[in-house]
């Protein structure tokens, strides 16, 4: 009985003195050894030349603010809840008489939370933001921390600086309804 059509016919002849001392082998071996020595090197110097991520790459996350440099968060929780490793935690806060420069609506996040620890960067929170607050950024990897505080990052570490404004510009990309920083152009 016959299980595959797929037999080969082995042949038992006598090895030569090379094959038995595996000279061709080894010769095969160094050649390959030798084309790959002189093929264009597929590392990069790491800490001078960074890498190019791709603009599906998620990052490091940020809360962004508008043009007037106020912060977009209404507190909605909908990042929160969209989170499936429940690493985002916030508290709420209505807005106080004088404060209309910093906040956009009359509600904001008053504690902003990511535990970093729990986050898997699935990307969930920034599709979930009705306002497009939340970001993870494609071009900035997180921070390595070293003690278990660095960890939980606040809106002090979360809030965009003005000065620091993160726009996706990539022209292969197209806008999508969640993304529409895409097309705009760098300012």
């Amino acid at each position: 009985m016959q299980l595959t059509n797929r037999s080969k016919e082995v042949s038992n002849k006598e090895m030569t003195m090379a094959e038995k001392m595996y000279l061709p082998a080894i010769a095969q071996g160094l050649a390959i050894t030798i084309k790959h020595f002189f093929a264009k090197k597929v590392t990069i110097p790491y800490p001078e030349v960074k890498r190019y991520l791709g603009p599906v790459f998620r990052g490091h996350h940020i809360l962004k603010r508008d043009e007037e440099g106020r912060e977009r968060c209404t507190a909605c929780g909908l990042c929160a809840v969209a989170c499936p490793a429940e690493a985002i935690s916030m508290v709420a806060a209505e807005r106080k008489k004088g404060e209309e420069n910093l906040y956009r609506e009359e509600k904001y996040a008053a504690v902003y939370e990511i535990n970093m620890l729990r986050c898997i960067f699935c990307g969930l929170c920034e599709e979930a933001c009705p306002k497009q607050a939340v970001y993870l950024r494609h071009d900035k990897l997180v921070p390595i921390f070293t003690e278990r505080d660095q960890v939980v990052y606040g809106k002090e570490e979360l809030v965009e600086k003005m000065s620091d404004r993160y726009i996706r510009t990539n022209p292969d990309a197209q806008a999508t309804p969640t993304e529409p920083s895409f097309s705009r152009s760098a300012t």
